[in-house]
């Protein structure tokens, strides 16, 4: 059988085929060549409609030996997926992967998640090892998609680079009286981490000036959320400390951020990065807000993030920067978020 359905994300609708044979207990689904937002729905769907109270398969397997290209949605139509199967006691496993695929998921970390295996049922990643243990980094970067054309900037990229070791000169510069603040007011580490997730979801440990109690992730259940949808943020958050309400609506607690984008985890112009609780909780389509990367600022930031209160205005607002990017664009919105930086009343907290 095959299963279509019709796309609304563009001006022309299109059909995706997801052609399905049954053998047995086992479901194998075709994949198309590209498994992007116009797909990824109708991929979610078709694996769905298999898993049928009294009547679903034991074994779900997604054949991969067309597709070259995956992008966020896709690799969230993904996961969703797999952790639909899971709940059903269906087993998902992966066949005939392709390197371009492959090399998205071990960005990811998903290769250790999903079972991988070939048409003759020997496992993937053996056989990888043994056929090309000589493969560079550098090319196994050209094997990973181009989900938007900001991501294979090299201007984009430089003017990180640079925009970075500037914050960087200017964060060691504060630091000694930002440190020697933060001690005096709640001691207690100076710096605050936590896993964010980048572009195409990969994780990665975002770095800020202390701004909360040292126990402010263990009092995050006892916060009300003021927000709708798939992010926390509360305005009068009891756990910002004195100097951290200062930090924050100066912005002075994200300078570490710039180590971030000088790694080239973060952007200095870019998408809010969500958490791993936040990401689980998407829809097909919010994964779009992954194919770029997090930024510093963004449409977000400059647009009065304090008073943002519905997760669809972000999605909105990442798209929109999705939409217009350009490096001039990029400059523009740095140049508004420094104007913001001056402004009172920005309400950037």
């Amino acid at each position: 059988m095959a299963t279509k359905v019709q796309s609304f994300m563009t001006s022309q609708p299109t059909e995706v085929d997801f052609p399905v044979n049954s053998l047995n207990d086992t479901a194998i689904v075709q994949m198309p060549k590209r498994l992007s937002v116009l797909e990824a729905l109708g991929f979610k769907q078709t694996c769905q409609s298999l898993i049928q109270p009294n009547s679903h398969p034991k074994q779900i397997i997604i054949d991969f030996h067309q597709t070259t290209f995956m992008d966020s949605s896709g690799l969230g139509a993904l996961v969703s997926n797999f952790k639909y199967a899971q709940t059903q006691g269906i087993t998902l496993t992966l066949r005939n992967v392709t390197p371009q695929i492959m090399a998205v998921l071990k960005l990811t970390g998903l290769d250790q998640v999903f079972p991988l295996e070939l048409v003759n049922d020997e496992p993937l990643i053996k056989q990888e090892d043994s056929v090309d243990n000589r493969k560079t980094t550098s090319r196994k970067v050209e094997q990973l998609p181009t989900t938007h054309p900001s991501v294979a900037s090299w201007m984009k990229r430089l003017l990180d680079i640079v925009g970075s070791v500037v914050g960087l000169l200017i964060t060691g510069v504060l630091f000694i009286p930002i440190a020697i603040a933060i001690q005096i007011n709640d001691p207690g580490p100076i710096f605050f981490s936590q896993i964010r997730c980048g572009w195409m979801g990969k994780r990665f440990k975002i770095w800020k000036f202390r701004s909360m109690c040292v126990d402010a992730e263990a009092k995050k259940s006892q916060v009300q959320n003021q927000v709708q949808g798939a992010f926390f943020k509360n305005e009068n958050d009891p756990r910002i400390t004195r100097i951290g309400r200062l930090l924050r609506r100066t912005s002075l607690d994200e300078l570490p951020q710039f180590w971030n984008v000088l790694k080239g985890e973060m952007s200095l112009v870019g998408t809010r990065p969500p958490t791993p609780d936040e990401v689980e909780r998407y829809e097909v389509p919010e994964w779009q807000r992954l194919d770029v990367k997090p930024g510093m600022t963004g449409e977000w930031q400059v647009n009065g993030r304090s008073t943002v209160r519905s997760f669809e205005d972000v999605i909105r607002l990442d798209l929109q920067y999705q939409k217009n990017w350009s490096l001039v664009y990029d400059l523009k919105l740095i140049f508004k978020t420094i104007a913001i930086l001056f402004n009172r009343n920005s309400g950037a907290v």
